[in-house]
This record gives structure tokens, C-alpha cells and sequence, in this order.
């Protein structure tokens, strides 16, 4: 029973390791988009060097989790447990890697952005961010209904997306003096829509972890 009790812990420990990670991406994400929106270099320059932190954290925490499997041998739930947890922190490590990319798109724009090519992009980073948060609750409450809902939103943040992209293109063509902006913009909607297929897969995981069954929802 101690040795249960032993493991138990470790796997507690790593599940708040994973959420630790996961507030500094949510943050990352956070800060990016008002780095744009505000049009701050300093938010912006902020996002890029706090991306090394969620970076070691990654690799740390996926560590532990192999090191648990080398020592543990774990199977059935135990095992997908921790499978899943490497999983999802790769996922929030790109997620982090995508602020960083908003962030230095913000920066080539600031001082410099017209207001109108940014009227979807504020909708489109609303609907990302609700979807990585409500991810990471269905992860910490193992509440496959939720993650179910979480993926279904990915299907309008694609309609918003494309319909994004097909409105900068016009702009640009319209406009032909803001194309070096606007190209940031375009940047900017792409990986928006990664971060939403990001939080698709952690809500794929949540399923996997909770009923041992893989279901494709992107």
C-alpha cells in the first residue's frame, strides 16, 4: 500500500506540473494578443523570453513522466496517465511556441496597424482562448462532455479564420501600402487557428484518458 500510495503522489505531482505549465501558456497566449491589440513591443518582448521557463518546464515534467515509466512500469490507466500528460505537454509547449510567433508578429506591427484589418482577429483569439481553458478544466475534472464541447469550437474558429484570411487578402489588394502589415496579420490568424487544433488535440487526450478509447475530433 505505501508503495501505491508512493506512486499515487507521483502522479498527483505531475498532473500540477502539467496545470503549472498550462497557466504560464494560457498567460502567454494572453499577453501576445494584447502585445497586438495594444500594439505594446514591451508586452510583446515580454512573451518571447518567458517562453525558455515554459520550455524547461516541458522537458522537465516529460522527464519525470519517463522516468516514472522506466521505474514504475506501469499499466492500464496508470500508463495512460502518464502517456496522455506527455502528450498534453507537448501540445502546450507548441502552444507556447505560437504566442511566441504572435508576439513577434506584434512587434513588426506596432505603431503601424489600421484598425480594420483587426476587427475578426479580438472574436477569433476570444474564442482560442475559452477553448485552451476550457481543455485544461476537463483535464483536471476528467469531464469528456466538456473536452466533447471544446473540440466542437474549433469548427468556428476554422469559419472565422477563413473568412479572416479572405477579408486581409482584400484589404491588401485594396490597400497595397499595408501589405508588410497586414502579412503579420494573416500570421497571426494561422497561428490562431494551430492554437485551437492544439487545444483539439488535449481535449482528444481527455477522452483517451478517461475512457480508453481514441476518438478523432479535428
Amino acid at each position: 500500500m505505501s508503495h501505491r500510495r508512493a506512486f499515487d503522489a507521483e502522479l498527483s505531482d505531475l498532473k500540477r506540473d502539467i496545470l503549472r505549465m498550462a497557466s504560464l501558456v494560457e498567460q502567454s497566449i494572453f499577453n501576445a494578443l494584447e502585445a497586438l491589440l495594444k500594439q505594446d513591443p514591451l508586452i510583446a518582448r515580454d512573451v518571447i523570453t518567458g517562453d525558455d521557463a515554459i520550455d524547461r518546464m516541458r522537458y522537465e515534467t516529460e522527464n519525470r513522466c519517463i522516468r516514472l515509466i522506466a521505474t514504475q512500469q506501469p499499466m492500464a490507466r496508470d500508463l495512460r496517465v502518464i502517456v496522455t500528460g506527455i502528450k498534453i505537454l507537448i501540445n502546450l509547449e507548441r502552444m507556447g511556441d505560437h504566442a511566441v510567433d504572435i508576439a513577434r508578429a506584434a512587434m513588426c506591427v506596432c505603431g503601424r496597424m489600421p484598425a480594420k484589418p483587426l476587427e475578426k482577429i479580438p472574436r477569433m483569439a476570444r474564442l482560442v482562448q475559452h477553448m485552451v481553458k476550457d481543455g485544461m478544466d476537463a483535464y483536471v475534472h476528467g469531464d469528456v462532455e466538456k473536452a466533447r464541447q471544446m473540440c466542437l469550437m474549433d469548427d468556428d474558429v476554422d469559419e472565422i479564420y477563413n473568412l479572416t484570411f479572405q477579408d486581409l487578402i482584400t484589404y491588401m489588394e485594396e490597400n497595397p501600402h499595408t501589405i508588410p502589415c497586414v502579412v503579420y496579420l494573416l500570421m497571426v490568424a494561422r497561428h490562431l487557428e494551430r492554437l485551437a487544433d492544439r487545444a483539439t488535440n488535449i481535449g482528444e487526450e481527455v477522452i483517451y484518458l478517461v475512457t480508453g478509447e481514441w476518438k478523432e475530433l479535428n
